[in-house]
């Protein structure tokens, strides 16, 4: 198969270069268009004040396209004007630190998937709950397994499969369980500190706080060791509540 590989924690990132070995050593012709510099926690943002720039990428073992974007506008840009010809499947990770429950609302990696699925291709986040891996091999070859499994023919359009590995060896690993997000949120705060000139600077911190996370939920089952996957689909439509919507604002025309 023809394959776009993209990520959000730039080309080098440890994931991104064991999916693409993983992925040539399964026969695959891989197309890398990635950022350049880390973009974690973008987003869908696109660029649109500025030009992007692409940089041919070659070492060992290696040749992609860096971009000077988003993970959206690496795929964007790969699909409408860098590659030939339309690929059969995106592929959008390893990213270092899981993406589960609103995780995925942030997060670029899930973001470049579903920028190809939007276009009509299938497509595959795929995560590590681990946000300093320094050997994912294991993991990519069990995420490129997955790239022929009979159900991508029925696969929803416009969604995309989202794969979170547990931190640690696979091998220790419980099994794959798919499930639905957890509908947790996180417990933010911000860290305040002083810059050299005493002025104050503020730092993002956050947990999902472990007691509100349902047990057979993305999250729950990732912390128990599961290997999780969930078909994320990104109609954000509240279909219950359309009729009382209307209803309540029937009186107000």
């Amino acid at each position: 198969m023809d394959i776009l590989l993209t990520n959000d924690d730039g080309i080098r990132a440890v994931g991104l270069r064991a999916l693409y070995g993983a992925l040539i050593q399964a026969g695959h012709r891989v197309h890398v268009a990635a950022p350049m510099t880390e973009q974690s926690a973008v987003g869908h943002s696109v660029t649109l004040f500025s030009p992007l720039r692409v940089k041919q990428v070659e070492e060992a073992g290696f040749s992609g396209l860096g971009i000077s974007g988003t993970p959206a506008d690496c795929v964007k840009l790969a699909l409408s004007h860098l590659l030939p010809k339309k690929p059969d499947m995106i592929v959008s990770g390893i990213n270092a630190g899981a993406n589960v429950g609103v995780d995925v609302l942030y997060s670029g990696t899930v973001s470049a998937a579903t920028e190809g699925a939007l276009a009509g291709i299938p497509a595959m986040a795929v995560s590590v709950d681990d946000y300093h891996p320094e050997e994912l091999s294991a993991q990519a070859e069990y995420a490129v397994r997955m790239l022929v499994g009979d159900f991508w023919s029925s696969f929803p359009r416009q969604c995309v499969l989202n794969l979170n590995f547990p931190a640690g060896p696979l091998t220790e690993a419980k099994g794959l369980k798919v499930c639905r997000q957890t509908s947790s949120t996180y417990r933010d705060w911000y860290d305040e500190r002083n810059d050299p000139r005493g002025n104050p600077y503020y730092w993002l911190c956050g947990v999902i706080p472990p007691e509100n996370v349902e047990p057979e939920s993305d999250r729950g089952y990732l912390s128990r060791g599961f290997i999780t996957a969930t078909p994320l689909t990104f109609d954000l439509t509240h279909a219950g509540y359309l009729q009382t919507l209307e209803n309540h604002l029937a009186g107000n025309e």
